[in-house]
């Protein structure tokens, strides 16, 4: 039985590259996208809106990271719009109202979001509470404790770098935002790629029973990625509150929505075991070049709430129909 085990895991590898594979169809649906948006506006086709698009899409980027991380071993976290939140007002009580320099502020905030990922993390694992019910509990204590903080009111009154870090565009290309965006991305293809660990969530998506029988200590590896999932959105409120300016205690509403679909119109697959960073970073710049092309073409807001629905939900059906061929 482990001998068997062993050789499921070992067939991870693979996997990984199945899941690029996975990612063609969200691939192709962006450049017809993008022909679409090209032909029927005027601006869309320019080096300056594709610099704000990796602008508009950073904070849903950094944040679809971690999420992918969850869904890839069978899991989900509804809680990563309110620590987002919990991260943004801890950095901005710590260097606004106490006084201490961002260096120390922005740790100490990342570590509280880190914290919340954790207790979701041991409820999960080791109270047995489904993921569902624990990070939709975590959602609540966490936006309720970013409202304490102080008492639902805004912060302002950062280093004037901290904005500009969102503003100037180095070589006349990126802002440290988007190179931050980027790095995140390229750290996590490389470790789901090359790293043992990245291939282990496979094996834990496919199936946690075989995954442990195999030697991978499945609790810890789960308690690891709901901690790395919060911090990721803990650090995309960070480039949030950079861009702003300015942090509220009821930033991050409906990001966790946004971060699903980003990893579910990416190809990965809901019950976990397939799919992959890669076609999640597809994902994020479909939405972040649909929302850009409906804005040109002047369509509401409530519509392209429908429009972007009707998307996930076509990228749901392609899985299902994958699978069954």
């Amino acid at each position: 039985m482990a001998a068997e085990a062993k050789g499921q895991v070992g067939q991870t590898g693979p996997q990984v590259l199945g899941s690029l594979k996975g990612a063609t169809g969200p691939l192709i649906g962006l450049v017809l996208l993008c022909l679409f948006l090209t032909i029927f506006t005027d601006t869309f086709f320019s080096v300056r809106n594709f610099l704000n698009i990796l602008d508009q899409v950073t904070v849903l980027g950094i944040m679809a990271v971690g999420m992918t991380l969850v869904i890839l071993i069978g899991g989900i976290d509804l809680s990563v719009g309110s620590v987002m939140a919990l991260t943004m007002m801890v950095m901005g009580y710590l260097n606004v109202e106490a006084g201490l320099p961002m260096g120390i502020a922005i740790p100490a905030a990342l570590g509280a979001a880190a914290l919340s990922g954790l207790v979701a993390g041991i409820l999960i694992t080791s109270l047995n509470v489904p993921a569902f019910i624990a990070t939709l509990a975590m959602m609540t204590i966490t936006r309720g404790l970013a409202s304490m903080i102080t008492n639902g009111q805004q912060i302002i009154g950062f280093p004037s770098w901290f904005n500009l870090s969102a503003i100037v565009r180095y070589g006349g290309f990126l802002t440290m935002t988007v190179a931050l965006m980027l790095v995140v991305f390229l750290l996590g293809i490389l470790y789901q790629r090359y790293r043992y660990g990245g291939r282990a969530l496979y094996a834990i998506g496919g199936n946690p029973e075989v995954a442990r029988l195999a030697g991978i200590n499945v609790k810890l590896m789960t308690i690891m990625v709901y901690v790395v999932c919060a911090v990721l959105a803990g650090l995309s409120g960070i480039v949030l509150g950079a861009r702003l300016d300015s942090v509220q205690p009821s930033s991050g509403v409906g990001y966790e929505l946004d971060a699903i679909a980003a990893v579910v119109i990416g190809g990965t697959s809901l019950s976990g075991g397939t799919g992959g960073i890669g076609g999640t970073i597809i994902g994020v710049l479909i939405i972040g070049v649909l929302r850009n092309g409906l804005n040109l073409l002047s369509v509401s807001p409530f519509m392209q709430q429908v429009v972007i629905g009707l998307v996930i939900v076509l990228a749901v059906t392609a899985e299902t129909f994958r699978k069954r061929s």
